[in-house]
């Protein structure tokens, strides 16, 4: 095959190029054409189509997010926000936390094992990449309905490549999700968050100043597995015939990722790194444009150099190749030989393929001859944005009028609280969370099943050891809510992670996302969009929360057949003192249970609706923000003072479903009374910013005076003990027949 120089581009303008095979519109193609001056040779075409692609330009959803940053609330934490590979806020004593969630969805279809091994790999390489060591890692999980066929193919190879990948890695998996929906069915939502540390002086950026640098790969060869992997699989509507992409999966070695950890934190030690960035969708292409554009403006690379694993791979195969474990650094002549050094100590592959320049160009040669040369900013930031037609749903309002309000009501609340806690999406998840490390390295302090990860960050880095102060992490989000309204829906998600990172006692710090949708070019989907990024914006600045960054996933769909809406949220919050945290559920007998929030009836979306009566209609619970903050400091004053044995979130399922997990997390019983006068409504509603407390009997009177002055309504319920869960006049049932519903269901479909 004739190598399509820049010099052979200029000599055949007319040249057919596959632009529309690489998910290229006609005007894309046109552009690049005006922005060089001649056709783009086939390598330039490969770097522009798939750093123009949805998943690396964020061309239809840029107008909407620059909100996160126009709406922004002052935070003096805030050391890194969006648009680097990772945010990064103070979490005091000199240290940083960098945390981020992406998805890999469709390769997690095509492969499942490959597909969300690779999606951990990824995220992981993102938090190292801003100069941090990984130190926990969490999931966010959505399948098709679990007795589904095409479920017991996917369900099973996600979790396995998740833990294979994060347990080979030493990475305690401290908590997440698992739900299944129909609409997940062809499309499920593997989406993954790390959390890393680093000193807060110590930040490495993806940049590549100063001309004469040395442009350096290391880690993994590259080879053919994940051609235009992410970059392509996740820009396109997923057909059923995509399976035939597996080439395009990339095949992840985690032994290789944790010699690159450990390299990469001795580099950093060693001070011998300008700017890195890690490789991962769009590989090489993503890596040299972004940090030329960053840095002094200009790169010039021997992609011939390039080691490889397949000696046969094109130039334009090595461009768009997503080959995993590769990072790519920016480092002065003088420090070469140290870091190469390093590099060799950690038996991690390098090699120099370029210098930094000041010329404002990319140029790359393959053997002598130009197959590159373009201006870097052009591909990296200059891409097309679409401010894309929207509208609301033409059924949404038919959706909302059907209230479940006028489903018929349960004539057996306790046999509706074991139909509830048994389904798919309120069981226990142990058959998943089982397969993780959750307690790997020693510092996790909480993690699932209670509401949100704790890790104490005394221990993980050298020169730690003084501090007590330690990590919350919590991951959530509701399909369901926001298909019935998104910007209600985005908001309740917010709500529930801010919430859980609560329930421990922890204040609530930084926001990132992982935004789920069909396709941008549906109008309705981009109301779903839209409406979505703008609630959660508003919430954002409502409980003064930044968002620190995170990842949009568009065309969940199979054919015309879109995904329910579904923005996950992640929130980190701050431990002074692990000592206090909040352990979930009631751990002691004797203590008061107190309801914590008002009740009212909103069913719409809610867990009973669904199970009862397959239903989905009417409105979601209202997002009621100043209470989910003056909520968040109760629990933080009153974790402090050591008022509390126990708590947990009212959310999925209501008060009812909170009662029973709550009993379950130790086995300890519970005798309660309800505040209201209609049972049901009391049991089974999904009202938000509400929560259960167990309050060390000596200290109730000082912990209502609490609420009282945050102006946080508590009702005192009764007390924890005994070997049953008993709603006085409504239900008793035996703590072990909770925990056999509970536990049943999964492993009956999964084995």
């Amino acid at each position: 095959m004739t190598l399509d120089t820049v010099g052979r581009a200029h000599e055949t303008p007319d040249e057919r190029q596959p632009y529309t095979e690489l998910g290229m519109k006609d005007d894309e193609y046109a552009r690049v054409r005006e922005i060089l001056g001649r056709r783009p040779t086939s390598s330039e075409l490969a770097i522009y189509s798939v750093m123009w692609s949805e998943h690396c330009s964020y061309k239809s959803s840029k107008v909407h997010l620059r909100q996160f940053s126009t709406k922004a609330p002052k935070s003096d934490a805030l050391l890194v926000g969006m648009g680097e590979n990772a945010g990064v806020v103070d979490i005091g004593d000199g240290w940083a936390a960098t945390f981020k969630i992406e998805s890999h969805n469709h390769p997690s279809y095509v492969e499942p094992h490959q597909g969300a091994a690779t999606g951990v790999g990824g995220i992981v390489r993102d938090i190292m990449s801003m100069g941090a060591r990984p130190i926990a890692v969490m999931d966010s999980l959505r399948f098709g309905a679990a007795d589904a066929p095409d479920t017991r193919r996917v369900l099973p190879g996600v979790v396995e490549g998740i833990s294979s990948y994060g347990n080979c890695l030493g990475l305690p998996n401290i908590g997440g999700e698992v739900a299944f929906d129909p609409c997940y069915i062809g499309n499920p939502l593997v989406n993954a968050l790390c959390v890393g540390l680093l000193r807060k002086d110590k930040i490495k950026l993806a940049t590549a100043p100063g001309p004469g640098n040395k442009v350096v790969l290391f880690g993994a060869l590259t080879g053919p597995d994940g051609i235009g992997g992410a970059s392509v699989l996740a820009s396109a509507t997923f057909e059923e015939e995509s399976q035939a992409k597996r080439p395009s999966v990339q095949v992840g070695d985690p032994f290789m990722e944790k010699l690159l950890i450990e390299c990469c934190l001795e580099l950093f030690e060693a001070d011998v790194v300008v700017g890195i960035q890690d490789l991962g969708a769009a590989g090489v292409s993503c890596a040299t444009t972004e940090l030329a554009a960053k840095g002094t403006g200009g790169m010039d690379v021997r992609l011939d150099l390039v080691p490889l694993r397949d000696p046969t791979l094109r130039p334009e195969e090595i461009l768009m190749s997503e080959s995993q474990e590769r990072m790519m650094a920016v480092v002065t002549p003088d420090d070469i030989d140290a870091f190469t050094a390093i590099c060799n100590k950690w038996d991690i592959p390098v090699t120099v393929i370029g210098e930094v320049t000041d010329t404002g160009r990319l140029v790359m040669t393959w053997h002598g001859e130009t197959i590159v040369d373009i201006p870097p900013g052009t591909a990296a930031d200059e891409g097309p944005v679409y401010e894309r037609p929207l509208h609301e749903p033409a059924g949404q309002s038919a959706l909302n009028a059907a209230d479940p309000a006028m489903l018929p009501r349960p004539s057996d609340l306790r046999a509706a609280l074991l139909s509830v806690l048994g389904s798919p999406n309120i069981a226990s998840k142990e058959w998943v969370t089982s397969q993780y490390d959750r307690y790997v390295r020693g510092n996790t302090v909480l993690a699932q099943p209670a509401d949100a990860g704790v890790l104490r960050i005394g221990e993980i880095m050298p020169g730690a050891t003084t501090t007590n102060r330690g990590i919350a992490l919590a991951t959530d989000g509701n399909g369901r809510y926001a298909k019935l309204d998104p910007y209600a829906g985005a908001q309740l998600a917010l709500a529930e992670a801010y919430r859980n990172v609560a329930m421990t006692g922890a204040v609530p710090l930084a926001v990132t996302n992982c935004l789920n949708f069909g396709s941008p070019e549906d109008p309705e989907v981009m109301w779903q969009f839209a409406e979505a990024t703008r609630g959660l914006a508003d919430a954002c600045r409502a409980l003064g929360v930044p968002v620190t960054g995170g990842n949009v996933s568009f065309y969940n769909q199979t054919g015309s057949a879109a995904v329910h809406p579904t923005p996950v949220v992640g929130v980190l919050g701050v431990l002074d003192d692990v000592g206090t945290r909040v352990r979930s559920g009631f751990t002691e007998e004797g203590a008061r249970v107190v309801l914590l929030g008002e009740t009212h009836e909103e069913f719409g979306g809610s867990a009973w609706a669904q199970v009862a009566h397959d239903h989905l209609g009417g409105l979601p619970p209202a997002a009621d923000l100043p209470a989910e903050q003056a909520l968040a400091k109760v629990m933080a004053a009153a974790a402090s003072r050591g008022l509390l044995t126990g708590a947990h979130d009212l959310s999925d399922g209501g008060l009812a479903v909170a009662l029973a997990e709550a009993c379950l997390a130790q086995g300890v019983g519970c005798t309660v009374s309800l505040p209201g006068d209609d049972a049901f409504v009391d049991l089974f509603s999904e009202s938000s910013a509400r929560a259960l407390a167990a309050v060390k009997p000596e200290a109730f009177a000082e912990f209502v005076e609490l609420c009282h002055k945050h102006d946080v309504a508590c009702y005192g319920l009764g007390v924890t003990g005994g070997a049953s869960l008993v709603v006085e006049d409504v239900l008793e049932i035996p703590v072990d027949e909770l925990r056999q519903t509970h536990q049943a269901t999964l492993p009956a479909i999964f084995g």
